[in-house]
């Protein structure tokens, strides 16, 4: 039998296979015993010994997508020599730009089979994402005098919606085109409010990545 020598190890095979298969097969649709069947060997007391249930797995998925990206925002944030609107401009890109998407949008999951790994994400963004990253990024915007908003919090909430879930072509199954439209209507929007934050390096981005995805699913 496998034995991995170090628990993260295991933890690790754990959430990479998961990972995969909730992708490829949905949340719904993937076993516990699918899961270990991946997992050249190791037993299921080790999901167990790491993991209550399918659910944690999912939540630990979820935590460890949003790790790298937390990262990013984090360090964007704190920046003290460049202004909130232009904090969020940079967000958007280093956002779109992580190499990790392209796997992401390669895998062409369906979230239309994964409801709770969907909201896994929809409710990171609102809860954390949002209020932690995003939120004081807009406040610093206001005082500095960047951006403009009676409602912070909304906006906030608005942004990453907008960008994350909206404009997501896995979410919609939208071509090219469609994506590109949502996009002009986005950037429509934020200009509307003052925040000329996207451009055309991203739309190129967010089509490389629709095709990626339509290619693949």
């Amino acid at each position: 039998m496998a034995r991995n020598k170090h628990p993260e190890e295991t933890v690790n095979l754990i959430l990479d296979v998961a990972s995969r298969l909730f992708m490829e097969k949905g949340y719904e649709h993937t076993s516990i015993q699918d899961i270990i069947n991946h997992l050249g060997g190791l037993s299921k007391g080790a999901i167990y010994h790491h993991f209550k249930s399918k659910e944690d797995i999912l939540v630990a998925v979820t935590d460890r997508m949003m790790e790298e990206s937390n990262r990013m925002l984090a360090m964007t944030r704190d920046r003290r020599d460049i202004n909130g609107k232009e904090k969020l401009k940079m967000i958007f890109k280093k956002s779109i730009e992580r190499s990790e998407l392209n796997d992401i949008f390669m895998a062409a999951p369906d979230y239309k089979n994964s409801p709770q790994l969907f909201f896994r994400i929809f409710y990171d963004t609102i809860e954390e994402t949002a209020p932690d990253y995003i939120l004081p990024i807009i406040r610093q915007g206001i005082e500095d005098g960047s951006i403009q908003t009676d409602y912070p919090e909304q906006l906030a909430e608005l942004i990453l919606l907008a960008a994350n879930v909206w404009m997501n072509p896995m979410l919609f199954d939208n071509s090219e085109e469609e994506s590109y439209r949502k996009f002009m209507v986005f950037r429509q929007m934020m200009k509307g409010l003052g925040l000329d934050i996207v451009d055309d390096e991203i739309l190129e981005r967010l089509q490389e990545l629709t095709s990626l995805y339509q290619k693949n699913k």
